[in-house]
């Protein structure tokens, strides 16, 4: 095998110093759940807690990433590993660039999300699993992928056709049928306090 003529380029100015100047600790939080379990939602609402406490955050969407980044891929295994693998290259760019990352993706399986965690330093991957039953998942769907899912129109749909892998070790487990949109947002917000992403005096 030819190696590649590439080599990594050191930057002048390091992670910590651009994540001092942020005044918080990069990390990248991974949102994973079936389809129709509340990860974009409760993504985009610590992403508006964060920005409001004047903190540097980015959301990366999976359906987001699919027009433009990832639009050449589609759902085989395959392909559905490749688009996990490009979201994590790029949450690793921005996590050294000192954002809080806010990944929402179904990321069924575990060795994805290993994988993802692998590329950032020990600490920084944060995976949240939203445990919502597929009942109240297929209830939420507004699109109605899941009947259509049922129906053998949309082929590999995750939960139906497809499996999802439970995380074995999440940071945190949310129960988005029970718990309020403003509750689960105060616990990932108290999780980076608690952990020193953020410090307490910012909001």
């Amino acid at each position: 095998m030819t190696m590649k003529p590439v080599n990594w380029h050191r930057h002048m100015v390091p992670k910590n110093a651009r994540s001092r100047l942020k005044r918080q600790k990069p990390c990248l939080l991974w949102f994973t759940g079936l389809s129709g379990a509340g990860k974009s939602t409760l993504a985009n609402s610590v992403d508006h807690m964060l920005h409001g406490m004047q903190l540097h955050t980015y959301v990366l969407d999976g359906d987001n990433l699919r027009h433009g980044l990832n639009s050449d891929l589609g759902f085989s295994y395959q392909d559905r590993m490749e688009n996990i693998r490009r979201a994590g290259e790029v949450s690793s760019l921005m996590v050294d660039a000192g954002l809080i990352v806010l990944a929402a993706f179904i990321s069924p399986f575990n060795c994805d999300r290993s994988l993802v965690r692998k590329m950032l330093k020990n600490g920084e991957f944060i995976e949240i699993y939203l445990n919502t039953d597929i009942s109240v998942c297929q209830q939420r769907d507004p699109k109605g992928l899941y009947d259509r899912a049922i129906s053998g129109e949309i082929k590999d749909f995750t939960g139906i056709s497809s499996p999802y892998e439970i995380p074995e070790n999440p940071e945190l487990t949310i129960d988005t049928e029970k718990l309020s949109l403003t509750a689960c947002t105060e616990l990932i917000i108290n999780y980076l306090s608690s952990h020193h992403f953020i410090e307490e005096g910012e909001w």
